[in-house]
Protein backbone atom coordinates (compact mmCIF):
# COMPACT_ATOMS: atom_id res chain seq x y z
CA UNK A 1 0.00 0.00 0.00
CA UNK A 2 1.38 3.68 -0.96
CA UNK A 3 1.50 6.68 1.24
CA UNK A 4 2.18 10.32 1.18
CA UNK A 5 4.61 10.74 3.94
CA UNK A 6 7.90 12.15 4.28
CA UNK A 7 10.24 10.21 6.99
CA UNK A 8 7.60 8.28 9.18
CA UNK A 9 9.46 9.75 12.23
CA UNK A 10 7.76 12.97 11.86
CA UNK A 11 4.28 11.72 9.93
CA UNK A 12 2.11 12.73 13.34
CA UNK A 13 3.92 15.93 14.67
CA UNK A 14 3.22 17.08 10.76
CA UNK A 15 -0.01 16.15 10.17
CA UNK A 16 -1.02 17.60 13.58
CA UNK A 17 1.07 20.90 12.59
CA UNK A 18 -0.99 20.69 9.41
CA UNK A 19 -4.54 20.79 11.39
CA UNK A 20 -3.39 24.40 13.24
CA UNK A 21 -2.30 25.23 10.15
CA UNK A 22 -5.66 25.11 7.98
CA UNK A 23 -8.06 25.78 11.55
CA UNK A 24 -9.21 29.05 12.25
CA UNK A 25 -6.68 31.46 13.32
CA UNK A 26 -6.62 31.85 17.22
CA UNK A 27 -9.12 28.68 17.86
CA UNK A 28 -6.48 26.21 18.60
CA UNK A 29 -2.48 25.61 19.92
CA UNK A 30 -0.36 23.34 21.00
CA UNK A 31 2.14 23.16 23.98
CA UNK A 32 5.97 23.23 23.11
CA UNK A 33 6.90 20.07 24.21
CA UNK A 34 7.25 18.57 20.47
CA UNK A 35 7.38 16.35 19.43
CA UNK A 36 8.27 13.88 22.41
CA UNK A 37 4.96 15.71 23.88
CA UNK A 38 2.36 16.23 21.18
CA UNK A 39 -1.02 17.97 23.13
CA UNK A 40 -3.56 19.77 20.88
CA UNK A 41 -5.57 22.48 23.39
CA UNK A 42 -8.01 25.26 23.05
CA UNK A 43 -6.41 28.66 22.88
CA UNK A 44 -9.03 30.59 24.40
CA UNK A 45 -9.01 28.30 26.93
CA UNK A 46 -8.79 29.97 30.94
CA UNK A 47 -9.53 27.08 33.15
CA UNK A 48 -12.62 28.07 34.80
CA UNK A 49 -14.59 25.59 34.20
CA UNK A 50 -13.90 21.71 33.96
CA UNK A 51 -11.28 20.77 31.38
CA UNK A 52 -12.18 17.25 29.11
CA UNK A 53 -9.26 15.87 28.14
CA UNK A 54 -9.09 12.63 25.70
CA UNK A 55 -6.65 10.87 23.20
CA UNK A 56 -4.55 7.95 22.03
CA UNK A 57 -2.41 6.99 19.33
CA UNK A 58 -2.61 8.38 16.25
CA UNK A 59 -3.91 7.00 13.04
CA UNK A 60 -8.11 7.72 14.05
CA UNK A 61 -8.26 11.23 12.16
CA UNK A 62 -9.64 13.31 13.03
CA UNK A 63 -9.83 12.08 16.65
CA UNK A 64 -8.94 13.16 18.87
CA UNK A 65 -7.18 16.61 18.15
CA UNK A 66 -10.15 17.20 15.80
CA UNK A 67 -12.53 17.50 18.33
CA UNK A 68 -10.85 19.79 20.62
CA UNK A 69 -12.71 23.07 20.92
CA UNK A 70 -15.82 25.00 22.57
CA UNK A 71 -17.95 22.67 23.19
CA UNK A 72 -16.16 19.34 23.02
CA UNK A 73 -12.51 18.85 24.19
CA UNK A 74 -10.68 21.06 25.73
CA UNK A 75 -7.34 19.37 24.74
CA UNK A 76 -6.15 16.27 23.32
CA UNK A 77 -2.76 14.57 23.60
CA UNK A 78 -1.78 12.00 20.65
CA UNK A 79 0.82 9.59 21.17
CA UNK A 80 2.25 7.78 17.80
CA UNK A 81 0.41 6.27 15.65
CA UNK A 82 -1.63 3.31 16.97
CA UNK A 83 0.72 4.41 20.62
CA UNK A 84 -0.88 5.12 23.71
CA UNK A 85 0.60 8.83 24.43
CA UNK A 86 3.56 8.24 27.32
CA UNK A 87 2.42 9.11 31.39
CA UNK A 88 4.77 12.08 30.71
CA UNK A 89 2.25 12.98 27.65
CA UNK A 90 -0.62 12.94 29.52
CA UNK A 91 0.46 14.57 32.91
CA UNK A 92 1.73 17.67 30.78
CA UNK A 93 -1.75 17.98 29.14
CA UNK A 94 -3.60 17.80 32.27
CA UNK A 95 -1.20 20.52 34.15
CA UNK A 96 -1.92 22.57 30.80
CA UNK A 97 -5.75 22.61 30.98
CA UNK A 98 -6.68 22.12 34.56
CA UNK A 99 -7.79 24.39 37.01
CA UNK A 100 -9.56 24.94 39.85
CA UNK A 101 -12.84 22.75 38.96
CA UNK A 102 -10.57 19.76 37.87
CA UNK A 103 -10.20 17.65 34.59
CA UNK A 104 -11.91 14.78 33.30
CA UNK A 105 -10.15 12.17 30.99
CA UNK A 106 -11.70 10.34 28.59
CA UNK A 107 -9.86 7.06 27.46
CA UNK A 108 -10.77 4.08 25.34
CA UNK A 109 -10.71 0.53 27.10
CA UNK A 110 -6.94 -0.39 25.98
CA UNK A 111 -4.63 -1.59 28.22
CA UNK A 112 -2.09 0.83 26.98
CA UNK A 113 -4.26 4.04 27.01
CA UNK A 114 -5.96 2.93 30.97
CA UNK A 115 -2.36 2.36 32.24
CA UNK A 116 -0.67 5.44 31.01
CA UNK A 117 -3.92 7.82 31.40
CA UNK A 118 -4.46 6.01 34.95
CA UNK A 119 -0.83 6.79 36.52
CA UNK A 120 -0.99 9.96 34.72
CA UNK A 121 -4.41 11.03 36.97
CA UNK A 122 -2.72 9.76 40.27
CA UNK A 123 0.17 11.87 39.57
CA UNK A 124 -1.45 14.93 38.88
CA UNK A 125 -3.62 13.87 42.30
CA UNK A 126 -0.57 13.56 44.08
CA UNK A 127 0.46 17.33 42.79
CA UNK A 128 -3.05 18.42 44.39
CA UNK A 129 -5.18 18.31 41.26
CA UNK A 130 -8.75 17.71 40.52
CA UNK A 131 -8.91 14.62 38.13
CA UNK A 132 -11.81 11.82 37.34
CA UNK A 133 -11.49 9.38 34.82
CA UNK A 134 -13.92 7.41 32.45
CA UNK A 135 -13.36 4.48 30.60
CA UNK A 136 -15.41 3.82 27.44
CA UNK A 137 -16.15 0.04 26.06
CA UNK A 138 -18.36 0.24 23.77
CA UNK A 139 -17.39 -2.78 21.31
CA UNK A 140 -19.85 -5.46 21.54
CA UNK A 141 -17.83 -7.84 18.80
CA UNK A 142 -16.04 -10.18 21.10
CA UNK A 143 -19.51 -10.54 24.06
CA UNK A 144 -16.83 -13.10 26.01
CA UNK A 145 -14.30 -10.95 26.26
CA UNK A 146 -13.38 -9.54 30.00
CA UNK A 147 -12.80 -5.62 29.03
CA UNK A 148 -14.83 -4.76 25.32
CA UNK A 149 -12.66 -2.17 23.36
CA UNK A 150 -13.49 1.55 23.05
CA UNK A 151 -14.23 2.48 19.61
CA UNK A 152 -16.02 5.29 17.68
CA UNK A 153 -18.68 5.04 20.63
CA UNK A 154 -16.58 7.18 22.62
CA UNK A 155 -17.67 10.35 20.59
CA UNK A 156 -20.69 10.17 22.09
CA UNK A 157 -19.11 10.64 25.35
CA UNK A 158 -16.92 13.57 24.19
CA UNK A 159 -19.69 15.43 22.60
CA UNK A 160 -21.91 14.87 26.33
CA UNK A 161 -18.86 15.31 28.66
CA UNK A 162 -17.94 18.86 26.60
CA UNK A 163 -21.66 20.27 26.61
CA UNK A 164 -21.88 19.52 30.19
CA UNK A 165 -18.32 20.86 31.21
CA UNK A 166 -18.94 23.87 28.79
CA UNK A 167 -22.32 24.84 31.12
CA UNK A 168 -20.16 24.96 34.22
CA UNK A 169 -21.55 21.99 36.10
CA UNK A 170 -18.99 20.10 38.58
CA UNK A 171 -16.73 17.77 38.11
CA UNK A 172 -18.26 15.03 39.92
CA UNK A 173 -21.87 16.37 37.53
CA UNK A 174 -19.68 15.83 34.68
CA UNK A 175 -17.74 12.89 35.30
CA UNK A 176 -21.21 11.07 36.10
CA UNK A 177 -22.70 11.90 32.82
CA UNK A 178 -19.81 10.97 30.91
CA UNK A 179 -19.73 7.73 32.50
CA UNK A 180 -23.47 6.67 32.48
CA UNK A 181 -23.37 7.88 28.82
CA UNK A 182 -20.51 5.07 28.36
CA UNK A 183 -22.35 2.68 30.27
CA UNK A 184 -25.47 2.57 27.33
CA UNK A 185 -23.44 2.33 24.20
CA UNK A 186 -23.14 0.04 21.59
CA UNK A 187 -21.37 -0.10 18.73
CA UNK A 188 -20.06 -2.67 15.64
CA UNK A 189 -17.40 -2.70 13.34
CA UNK A 190 -17.11 -4.54 9.79
CA UNK A 191 -13.96 -4.06 7.25
CA UNK A 192 -13.64 -5.57 4.03
CA UNK A 193 -9.73 -4.92 4.24
CA UNK A 194 -7.29 -4.36 7.41
CA UNK A 195 -5.36 -0.35 7.45
CA UNK A 196 -2.12 -0.01 6.40
CA UNK A 197 0.53 1.80 8.33
CA UNK A 198 3.12 3.83 6.60
CA UNK A 199 6.36 2.57 6.49
CA UNK A 200 5.06 -1.11 7.40
CA UNK A 201 3.91 -3.93 5.16
CA UNK A 202 0.33 -4.38 5.28
CA UNK A 203 -0.90 -7.84 6.36
CA UNK A 204 -2.74 -9.28 4.10
CA UNK A 205 -5.10 -11.33 6.49
CA UNK A 206 -8.09 -11.23 4.60
CA UNK A 207 -9.13 -13.13 1.21
CA UNK A 208 -10.30 -11.46 -1.83
CA UNK A 209 -13.88 -12.88 -0.93
CA UNK A 210 -13.40 -11.98 3.13
CA UNK A 211 -14.64 -9.69 4.76
CA UNK A 212 -14.19 -9.07 9.05
CA UNK A 213 -16.94 -8.19 11.35
CA UNK A 214 -15.99 -7.09 14.55
CA UNK A 215 -12.32 -6.03 14.23
CA UNK A 216 -10.89 -3.33 16.28
CA UNK A 217 -9.84 -0.01 15.07
CA UNK A 218 -5.62 -0.46 15.48
CA UNK A 219 -6.64 -3.49 12.91
CA UNK A 220 -7.02 -6.41 15.75
CA UNK A 221 -8.79 -9.31 14.36
CA UNK A 222 -12.75 -9.66 14.57
CA UNK A 223 -14.84 -12.51 15.72
CA UNK A 224 -15.48 -13.68 12.75
CA UNK A 225 -14.75 -14.15 9.00
CA UNK A 226 -17.75 -13.16 6.41
CA UNK A 227 -18.14 -13.07 3.14
CA UNK A 228 -18.07 -10.06 0.83
CA UNK A 229 -21.56 -9.87 -0.01
CA UNK A 230 -24.27 -6.84 -0.87
CA UNK A 231 -24.30 -3.93 1.55
CA UNK A 232 -27.69 -4.87 2.83
CA UNK A 233 -26.50 -8.42 3.56
CA UNK A 234 -23.91 -7.04 5.80
CA UNK A 235 -25.62 -4.07 7.21
CA UNK A 236 -28.36 -6.87 8.00
CA UNK A 237 -25.84 -9.17 10.14
CA UNK A 238 -24.58 -5.90 12.04
CA UNK A 239 -28.18 -4.42 13.25
CA UNK A 240 -29.75 -7.64 14.15
CA UNK A 241 -26.47 -8.24 16.31
CA UNK A 242 -26.86 -4.63 18.13
CA UNK A 243 -30.56 -5.50 18.18
CA UNK A 244 -30.20 -8.31 20.42
CA UNK A 245 -28.23 -6.27 22.48
CA UNK A 246 -30.94 -3.35 23.17
CA UNK A 247 -33.26 -2.72 26.16
CA UNK A 248 -36.78 -3.62 24.80
CA UNK A 249 -37.58 0.42 24.65
CA UNK A 250 -36.58 3.91 24.29
CA UNK A 251 -35.00 5.91 21.40
CA UNK A 252 -31.31 5.60 20.46
CA UNK A 253 -28.96 8.37 18.95
CA UNK A 254 -27.07 6.34 15.45
CA UNK A 255 -23.41 6.91 14.46
CA UNK A 256 -22.31 6.36 10.91
CA UNK A 257 -18.60 6.31 11.51
CA UNK A 258 -16.21 5.72 8.06
CA UNK A 259 -13.11 3.55 9.62
CA UNK A 260 -11.11 6.06 6.97
CA UNK A 261 -11.17 4.17 2.79
CA UNK A 262 -14.86 3.49 2.28
CA UNK A 263 -15.78 6.38 -0.87
CA UNK A 264 -18.66 9.06 0.02
CA UNK A 265 -20.89 6.99 -2.38
CA UNK A 266 -20.99 3.63 -0.61
CA UNK A 267 -21.20 5.36 2.65
CA UNK A 268 -24.27 6.96 2.01
CA UNK A 269 -25.51 3.77 0.34
CA UNK A 270 -24.55 1.80 3.65
CA UNK A 271 -26.82 4.73 5.59
CA UNK A 272 -29.65 3.80 3.38
CA UNK A 273 -29.43 -0.05 4.08
CA UNK A 274 -29.32 0.65 7.90
CA UNK A 275 -32.18 3.32 8.31
CA UNK A 276 -33.97 1.05 5.78
CA UNK A 277 -33.06 -1.71 8.44
CA UNK A 278 -34.72 -3.32 11.51
CA UNK A 279 -32.61 -1.22 13.62
CA UNK A 280 -34.39 2.29 12.41
CA UNK A 281 -37.36 2.55 14.25
CA UNK A 282 -35.07 2.58 17.18
CA UNK A 283 -33.36 5.36 15.87
CA UNK A 284 -34.20 8.55 16.72
CA UNK A 285 -31.40 10.87 15.65
CA UNK A 286 -28.36 10.56 13.33
CA UNK A 287 -24.50 11.60 13.00
CA UNK A 288 -22.84 11.08 10.05
CA UNK A 289 -21.72 9.21 7.63
CA UNK A 290 -19.02 10.95 8.39
CA UNK A 291 -15.45 9.38 8.91
CA UNK A 292 -14.93 10.67 13.20
CA UNK A 293 -13.03 7.53 14.52
CA UNK A 294 -11.01 6.12 11.89
CA UNK A 295 -8.39 3.43 11.72
CA UNK A 296 -5.87 5.04 9.21
CA UNK A 297 -6.93 3.43 5.32
CA UNK A 298 -9.10 0.32 6.87
CA UNK A 299 -12.27 -0.15 4.58
CA UNK A 300 -14.74 -0.38 6.73
CA UNK A 301 -17.39 1.23 8.57
CA UNK A 302 -18.98 1.10 12.41
CA UNK A 303 -22.20 1.25 13.73
CA UNK A 304 -22.48 3.28 17.07
CA UNK A 305 -25.99 3.58 19.47
CA UNK A 306 -26.78 5.18 22.99
CA UNK A 307 -29.73 5.18 25.07
CA UNK A 308 -31.19 8.96 24.52
CA UNK A 309 -32.97 11.13 27.51
CA UNK A 310 -33.59 14.30 27.28
CA UNK A 311 -30.10 15.78 28.37
CA UNK A 312 -28.25 13.49 26.24
CA UNK A 313 -30.60 14.40 23.47
CA UNK A 314 -29.87 18.30 23.90
CA UNK A 315 -26.16 17.69 24.50
CA UNK A 316 -26.01 15.62 21.33
CA UNK A 317 -27.23 18.30 18.84
CA UNK A 318 -26.07 21.19 20.86
CA UNK A 319 -23.98 23.54 18.65
CA UNK A 320 -20.27 22.80 19.08
CA UNK A 321 -16.73 24.92 17.61
CA UNK A 322 -14.97 21.51 16.22
CA UNK A 323 -15.85 21.07 12.16
CA UNK A 324 -15.39 17.69 12.88
CA UNK A 325 -18.31 17.27 14.74
CA UNK A 326 -21.32 16.28 12.32
CA UNK A 327 -24.57 17.97 13.73
CA UNK A 328 -26.94 15.19 14.16
CA UNK A 329 -30.42 15.09 12.68
CA UNK A 330 -33.89 13.81 13.90
CA UNK A 331 -34.56 10.60 11.68
CA UNK A 332 -36.96 11.66 8.68
CA UNK A 333 -38.75 10.12 5.73
CA UNK A 334 -37.44 11.11 2.45
CA UNK A 335 -39.47 14.45 0.78
CA UNK A 336 -40.62 13.73 -2.94
CA UNK A 337 -41.76 16.52 -4.30
CA UNK A 338 -43.42 16.83 -8.13
CA UNK A 339 -41.44 16.81 -11.20
CA UNK A 340 -42.14 20.34 -12.93
CA UNK A 341 -43.24 19.42 -16.38
CA UNK A 342 -41.63 20.60 -19.12
CA UNK A 343 -41.71 24.19 -20.53
CA UNK A 344 -40.01 22.98 -23.75
CA UNK A 345 -38.51 20.18 -25.65
CA UNK A 346 -41.89 19.02 -26.30
CA UNK A 347 -45.09 19.87 -28.10
CA UNK A 348 -46.68 22.83 -26.27
CA UNK A 349 -49.79 22.41 -28.35
CA UNK A 350 -52.32 20.05 -29.46
CA UNK A 351 -51.17 17.85 -32.93
CA UNK A 352 -52.45 19.84 -35.74
CA UNK A 353 -51.42 18.99 -39.87
CA UNK A 354 -49.40 20.58 -41.91
CA UNK A 355 -49.06 18.53 -44.99
CA UNK A 356 -45.88 19.88 -47.04
CA UNK A 357 -44.31 20.19 -43.06
CA UNK A 358 -45.03 16.71 -42.70
CA UNK A 359 -43.82 15.70 -46.12
CA UNK A 360 -40.30 16.78 -45.46
CA UNK A 361 -40.46 15.34 -42.04
CA UNK A 362 -41.28 11.78 -43.02
CA UNK A 363 -39.04 11.97 -45.85
CA UNK A 364 -36.07 13.39 -44.47
CA UNK A 365 -36.65 10.30 -41.44
CA UNK A 366 -36.95 7.78 -44.01
CA UNK A 367 -34.32 8.38 -45.43
CA UNK A 368 -31.86 8.95 -42.40
CA UNK A 369 -32.81 5.19 -41.51
CA UNK A 370 -31.93 4.12 -44.89
CA UNK A 371 -28.41 5.74 -44.50
CA UNK A 372 -28.06 3.33 -41.21
CA UNK A 373 -25.34 0.90 -42.82
CA UNK A 374 -23.26 3.49 -44.69
CA UNK A 375 -23.05 5.86 -41.67
CA UNK A 376 -22.18 3.19 -39.22
CA UNK A 377 -19.25 2.20 -41.89
CA UNK A 378 -17.88 5.45 -42.11
CA UNK A 379 -17.73 5.65 -38.16
CA UNK A 380 -16.39 1.78 -38.15
CA UNK A 381 -13.07 3.60 -39.77
CA UNK A 382 -12.84 6.46 -36.70
CA UNK A 383 -15.34 6.04 -34.07
CA UNK A 384 -17.30 3.44 -32.34
CA UNK A 385 -19.12 2.33 -35.64
CA UNK A 386 -22.73 3.26 -34.26
CA UNK A 387 -23.59 7.17 -35.78
CA UNK A 388 -25.62 5.74 -38.24
CA UNK A 389 -27.85 3.31 -35.28
CA UNK A 390 -27.85 6.29 -33.52
CA UNK A 391 -29.17 8.77 -36.12
CA UNK A 392 -31.62 6.03 -36.93
CA UNK A 393 -32.60 5.62 -33.46
CA UNK A 394 -33.54 9.59 -33.35
CA UNK A 395 -35.22 9.40 -36.83
CA UNK A 396 -37.64 6.61 -35.90
CA UNK A 397 -38.49 8.21 -32.35
CA UNK A 398 -39.67 11.54 -34.85
CA UNK A 399 -41.51 8.83 -37.07
CA UNK A 400 -43.59 7.24 -33.99
CA UNK A 401 -44.72 10.78 -32.70
CA UNK A 402 -45.39 12.47 -36.25
CA UNK A 403 -49.01 11.79 -35.58
CA UNK A 404 -48.99 13.86 -32.27
CA UNK A 405 -46.58 16.63 -34.01
CA UNK A 406 -47.92 20.30 -33.89
CA UNK A 407 -47.44 20.56 -37.54
CA UNK A 408 -48.99 23.92 -38.70
CA UNK A 409 -46.52 25.53 -35.65
CA UNK A 410 -42.91 25.76 -36.97
CA UNK A 411 -41.64 26.86 -33.62
CA UNK A 412 -43.60 24.13 -31.48
CA UNK A 413 -42.58 21.57 -34.49
CA UNK A 414 -39.05 22.32 -34.10
CA UNK A 415 -39.88 22.14 -29.77
CA UNK A 416 -41.30 18.56 -29.81
CA UNK A 417 -38.21 17.69 -32.13
CA UNK A 418 -35.97 18.83 -29.88
CA UNK A 419 -37.55 17.19 -26.68
CA UNK A 420 -37.95 13.62 -29.05
CA UNK A 421 -34.17 13.84 -29.65
CA UNK A 422 -33.41 14.12 -26.03
CA UNK A 423 -34.56 10.94 -25.61
CA UNK A 424 -34.84 8.59 -28.51
CA UNK A 425 -31.39 9.62 -30.09
CA UNK A 426 -29.23 9.02 -27.53
CA UNK A 427 -25.07 9.80 -27.49
CA UNK A 428 -23.86 13.38 -27.75
CA UNK A 429 -25.36 13.82 -31.11
CA UNK A 430 -28.65 13.29 -29.55
CA UNK A 431 -28.36 16.01 -26.80
CA UNK A 432 -26.14 18.46 -29.57
CA UNK A 433 -29.34 17.91 -31.94
CA UNK A 434 -31.88 18.25 -29.13
CA UNK A 435 -29.82 21.10 -28.19
CA UNK A 436 -30.13 22.67 -31.62
CA UNK A 437 -34.06 22.14 -32.57
CA UNK A 438 -34.73 23.28 -29.07
CA UNK A 439 -32.67 27.11 -29.35
CA UNK A 440 -34.26 26.82 -33.07
CA UNK A 441 -37.56 26.70 -31.19
CA UNK A 442 -37.38 29.14 -29.25
CA UNK A 443 -35.56 31.62 -31.80
CA UNK A 444 -39.06 30.74 -34.22
CA UNK A 445 -41.02 31.71 -32.16
CA UNK A 446 -39.66 35.37 -31.62
CA UNK A 447 -38.71 36.31 -34.94
CA UNK A 448 -40.95 34.04 -37.21
CA UNK A 449 -37.73 33.59 -39.78
CA UNK A 450 -36.70 30.24 -39.96
CA UNK A 451 -33.03 30.49 -41.15
CA UNK A 452 -32.20 32.54 -38.48
CA UNK A 453 -33.92 30.28 -35.98
CA UNK A 454 -31.99 27.60 -36.97
CA UNK A 455 -28.86 29.65 -37.60
CA UNK A 456 -29.63 30.30 -33.62
CA UNK A 457 -29.69 27.01 -32.93
CA UNK A 458 -26.11 26.30 -34.28
CA UNK A 459 -24.86 28.88 -32.20
CA UNK A 460 -26.16 27.70 -29.44
CA UNK A 461 -25.07 24.27 -30.06
CA UNK A 462 -21.40 25.12 -30.90
CA UNK A 463 -21.61 27.14 -27.86
CA UNK A 464 -22.40 24.09 -25.21
CA UNK A 465 -20.94 21.29 -27.64
CA UNK A 466 -17.50 23.47 -28.41
CA UNK A 467 -16.98 22.75 -31.98
CA UNK A 468 -16.50 24.76 -34.82
CA UNK A 469 -15.77 24.76 -38.44
CA UNK A 470 -12.57 22.67 -39.03
CA UNK A 471 -12.83 20.58 -35.96
CA UNK A 472 -14.09 17.41 -38.12
CA UNK A 473 -17.89 16.94 -36.76
CA UNK A 474 -21.33 17.48 -38.24
CA UNK A 475 -20.48 21.40 -38.00
CA UNK A 476 -18.59 21.27 -40.66
CA UNK A 477 -21.35 20.56 -43.47
CA UNK A 478 -24.24 22.39 -40.86
CA UNK A 479 -22.09 25.60 -40.44
CA UNK A 480 -22.06 26.33 -44.26
CA UNK A 481 -25.35 25.12 -45.04
CA UNK A 482 -27.33 27.38 -42.76
CA UNK A 483 -25.18 30.84 -43.49
CA UNK A 484 -26.25 29.87 -47.23
CA UNK A 485 -29.60 29.12 -46.44
CA UNK A 486 -29.99 32.43 -45.00
CA UNK A 487 -28.58 33.97 -48.00
CA UNK A 488 -30.08 31.97 -50.71
CA UNK A 489 -31.74 28.94 -50.99
CA UNK A 490 -32.20 25.72 -50.26
CA UNK A 491 -30.16 24.41 -53.31
CA UNK A 492 -26.92 26.81 -52.03
CA UNK A 493 -27.72 25.21 -48.55
CA UNK A 494 -27.12 21.31 -49.97
CA UNK A 495 -23.97 22.15 -52.18
CA UNK A 496 -22.90 24.07 -49.50
CA UNK A 497 -23.57 21.13 -46.96
CA UNK A 498 -21.78 18.31 -49.44
CA UNK A 499 -19.04 20.27 -49.98
CA UNK A 500 -18.25 20.51 -46.19
CA UNK A 501 -18.79 17.54 -45.66
CA UNK A 502 -16.34 16.40 -48.51
CA UNK A 503 -13.30 18.31 -46.99
CA UNK A 504 -13.40 16.73 -43.37
CA UNK A 505 -12.20 13.75 -45.34
CA UNK A 506 -9.25 15.38 -45.55
CA UNK A 507 -8.40 16.41 -42.34
CA UNK A 508 -6.42 14.48 -40.43
CA UNK A 509 -7.25 15.89 -36.89
CA UNK A 510 -10.07 15.50 -35.24
CA UNK A 511 -10.51 18.42 -32.81
CA UNK A 512 -13.96 17.02 -31.03
CA UNK A 513 -15.98 14.12 -30.55
CA UNK A 514 -14.80 10.53 -30.18
CA UNK A 515 -12.69 10.43 -33.80
CA UNK A 516 -10.61 13.47 -31.58
CA UNK A 517 -8.86 10.42 -30.05
CA UNK A 518 -7.87 8.69 -33.35
CA UNK A 519 -4.51 8.67 -35.17
CA UNK A 520 -4.23 10.28 -38.61
CA UNK A 521 -4.12 7.50 -40.60
CA UNK A 522 -7.31 5.76 -39.57
CA UNK A 523 -8.76 9.70 -40.87
CA UNK A 524 -7.37 10.03 -44.09
CA UNK A 525 -9.46 9.96 -47.11
CA UNK A 526 -12.78 8.99 -44.68
CA UNK A 527 -15.46 11.83 -44.47
CA UNK A 528 -16.77 12.57 -40.58
CA UNK A 529 -20.19 11.06 -40.86
CA UNK A 530 -22.29 13.11 -39.09
CA UNK A 531 -21.61 15.48 -41.83
CA UNK A 532 -22.40 13.48 -44.22
CA UNK A 533 -25.96 12.88 -42.62
CA UNK A 534 -26.19 16.78 -42.39
CA UNK A 535 -25.00 16.48 -46.10
CA UNK A 536 -27.76 13.78 -47.14
CA UNK A 537 -30.39 16.02 -45.11
CA UNK A 538 -29.92 19.02 -47.19
CA UNK A 539 -30.21 17.17 -50.30
CA UNK A 540 -33.23 15.25 -49.72
CA UNK A 541 -34.82 18.43 -48.94
CA UNK A 542 -34.00 20.36 -51.60
CA UNK A 543 -34.71 17.70 -54.50
CA UNK A 544 -37.69 17.24 -52.39
CA UNK A 545 -38.43 20.74 -52.74
CA UNK A 546 -37.85 20.76 -56.47
CA UNK A 547 -40.04 17.55 -56.71
CA UNK A 548 -37.01 15.50 -57.68
CA UNK A 549 -37.18 13.07 -54.62
CA UNK A 550 -36.19 9.46 -55.56
CA UNK A 551 -34.82 8.13 -53.12
CA UNK A 552 -36.64 5.40 -51.93
CA UNK A 553 -38.68 7.93 -49.64
CA UNK A 554 -41.54 8.03 -51.97
CA UNK A 555 -43.91 5.76 -49.84
CA UNK A 556 -43.20 8.38 -46.90
CA UNK A 557 -43.61 11.61 -48.92
CA UNK A 558 -46.67 10.92 -51.61
CA UNK A 559 -49.86 13.71 -52.04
Amino acid sequence: MKHFFNRRENIVTEALDGLLLTGRPGRLARLDSYPAIKVILRADWDRSRVAVLSGGGAGHEPSHAGFVGKGMLTAAVSGEIFASPSVDAVLTAIRAVTGPQGCLLIVKNYTGDRLNFGLAAEMARAEGLKVEMVIVADDIALPDFAQPRGVAGTLFVHKIAGFFAERGDSLEDVAAAAAAAAHEIISLGVALSTCSIPGQLQEARLGAEEGELGLGIHGEPGVERIAVQTSGKIVEIMTERLVAVLPGTGDYALLINNLGAVPPLEMSLIAHDVLKSSLASRVKLIVGPSPMMTALNMNGFSLSLIRLDAEREAALVAAVEPHAWVPPVTRHEIVVLPAPAPLIGKATGPASQNPLTQKVVTGICAHLISLETELNRLDARAGDGDTGSTVAAGARGILEEIGSLPLADTAETLAAIGGNLATSMGGSSGVLLSIFFTAAAKAMARTGSLPGALLAGLDRMTFYGGAKPGDRTMVDALDPALRSLACGGISEAARAARAGATVTSAMTKARAGRSSYVGKRDLEGVADPGAVAVAETFEFVADLLSGKATRGETSFVAD
